[in-house]
């Protein structure tokens, strides 16, 4: 509630000297319908008590007060209140957010059926239903750190991994969340859309505490860290890797409580933190606090616009002018009209002959945007003024040509980026190479026009090689085992082997005999041999 009321401005707070109308036409109907004011000029004063008929004092809503506050809201509204910024335009609109799951041998607890870490995997599937396309980072981590998913937006592959993961594969026992954190502030190092960092684990050792508490008082840092807890303050046997159950050196069974004092000790340093729940309050908690993270750092953003929400303002002012229809409510006066006319009418006297009903509410790029969110792109096109949101109805209409055009009137990074797409469409490759490079010249690092830059390079065809007799081609029923190679030393001559891209990643699928945990074993063990390495 500070926050909303501390950003709330005007845009246009000139609109507001108009105010003064208000208690203007109010005191001066007061004035004109006081009957002694009229009639002591004409009437001895003594006589006048006397014609006078007291009225009774029974206050009821009349038309000097509709009209009052019908002009307060008015002004109010064309004053253009606002509080709130816009999400940039041409921006990912998905919040990021990078999971940590730990993976330490206590996830393995029975404490929750059938165990900690089977039920978390259950719990990050409907994550992924209710963010709808969000853009997903994967890590693990015990005592060492490793990265299973970049971020992602495909579901499928995330759960293929995810169901793929176990205690087992992590290299060292232990937990250390200090590193952990590091690791993934390391790999957050290149984003420039704000992360939200998500530790599902069972306890966070006191030795990390400081880390956390370093990063939440950085103010250059604009990541938000939550955790979340699982586990019960009971706690349960932990399950070994085979069959059984962990047991210490007297051969008792090892139990795993949820350390809720370091969950307490988290929310003292402000990261927010909550526990695993068996409905889905949780999971809404979660993604309430991602979206309202990166909506609350474009907040900050100075080049984003304000959202004028004067347009709230029409309900309440329809809703009262229905009285206006009511028998015997009329004003007669004109300088009502006169006010009226100024504060409703006035900004819209500039409408030239011809233009549609719309015109009178809608400027043409909220026309467009219309358009363009109820699909008719062409519509949408023709009537944005914005050569951005133009071209890029012109592109989903799939005229990229007109496209190209009304790009081309602006000298922005989004500008040049959407070039780019446009001209990779029309398969003029080289030119949306210059432009991406534009495009990066302008906003770096940018991932997308990075990615698109080095997707279009490479569809460029590329120069034969001059002695074609010497080339070298391999069908494409041959798996790569299979593949013959030169062994006469310097005799032997470089080939280029030319191959369809689909057919060749066609033959390493059929050559692929591992799963994703034994993949995610070897990765994770080397990382830990290099990361321990003097």
């Amino acid at each position: 509630m500070s926050e909303w009321w501390a950003s709330l401005h005007f845009l246009r707070p000139q609109w507001l000297w108009l105010l003064l109308t208000v208690p203007t036409i109010y005191l001066s109907f007061r004035i004109r319908d006081d009957v002694r004011s009229r009639w002591k000029r004409y009437i001895d004063p003594a006589l006048l008590d006397h014609l006078i008929v007291a009225r009774r004092r029974r206050w009821r809503f009349r038309p000097i007060h509709m009209i009052s506050f019908l002009i307060f809201l008015g002004v109010i509204a064309v004053a253009g209140p606002t509080w709130r910024r816009e999400q940039p335009p041409f921006t990912e609109d998905k919040a990021l957010l990078v999971i940590a799951l730990d993976l330490s041998d206590t996830m393995n607890a029975i404490d929750l059926d059938p165990t900690r870490l089977e039920r978390v995997k259950l719990k990050l599937r409907d994550l992924l239903k209710v963010r709808k396309g969000g853009r997903t980072a994967l890590f693990v981590y015990a005592k060492t750190a490793h990265m299973v998913l970049p971020f992602t937006t495909d579901d499928s592959l995330f759960d293929l991994y995810l169901s793929s993961l176990s205690t087992s594969l992590m290299p060292v026992e232990g937990k250390n969340t200090a590193n952990a954190l590091r690791t993934i502030e390391d790999f957050l190092k290149g984003e420039t859309v704000p992360a939200t960092v998500l530790f599902i684990t069972d306890g966070i050792e006191p030795q990390a505490l400081p880390a956390f508490r370093q990063l939440s008082e950085q103010q250059e840092n604009q990541n938000d860290i939550l955790v979340m807890g699982v586990g019960t303050s009971a706690g349960g046997p932990v399950r070994a890797s085979g069959n059984g159950f962990l047991s210490d050196s007297s051969g008792r069974r090892i139990y795993s409580k949820l350390d809720v004092n370091a969950l307490r000790a988290l929310s003292d340093i402000g990261i927010a933190a909550t526990t695993l729940t068996l409905n889905d309050d949780d999971i809404q908690w979660i993604q309430r606090r991602v979206q309202h993270h990166l909506e609350a750092v474009q907040q900050k953003n100075p080049k984003t616009r304000w959202i004028d929400e004067g347009y709230w303002l029409t309900i309440p002012i329809a809703t009262i002018a229905v009285f206006w229809f009511r028998k015997g409510w009329t004003v007669r006066w004109t300088s009502t009209s006169t006010v009226l006319a100024v504060v409703f009418v006035l900004p819209s006297t500039q409408i030239p002959s011809g233009r549609s009903w719309l015109d009178l509410w809608l400027t043409h790029d909220q026309q467009g945007r219309y358009y363009f969110e109820k699909g008719a792109y062409q519509k949408a096109a023709d009537k944005f003024d914005d050569p951005l949101w133009r071209g890029i109805a012109f592109a989903r209409a799939g005229q990229y040509e007109n496209a190209l055009n009304a790009f081309a009137l602006c000298d922005s990074a989004e500008a040049w980026y959407n070039q780019g797409n446009a001209l990779a469409h029309l398969a003029k490759y080289p030119e949306a190479v210059e432009a991406y490079q534009q495009s990066l010249a302008r906003h770096h690092p940018w991932p997308e026009a990075q990615e698109n830059l080095a997707l279009v390079q490479s569809l460029i065809p590329k120069a034969k090689d001059k002695d074609k007799d010497e080339e070298q081609e391999i069908p494409p029923n041959v798996p790569p085992d299979q593949m013959k190679f030169d062994e006469k030393g310097k005799k032997g001559k470089k080939t280029q082997i030319q191959l369809d891209p689909q057919k060749m990643a066609d033959i390493w699928m059929r050559n692929i005999q591992t799963t994703p945990a034994d993949f995610l074993r070897r990765s994770f063990a080397i990382q830990a041999a290099q990361e321990h390495r003097p």
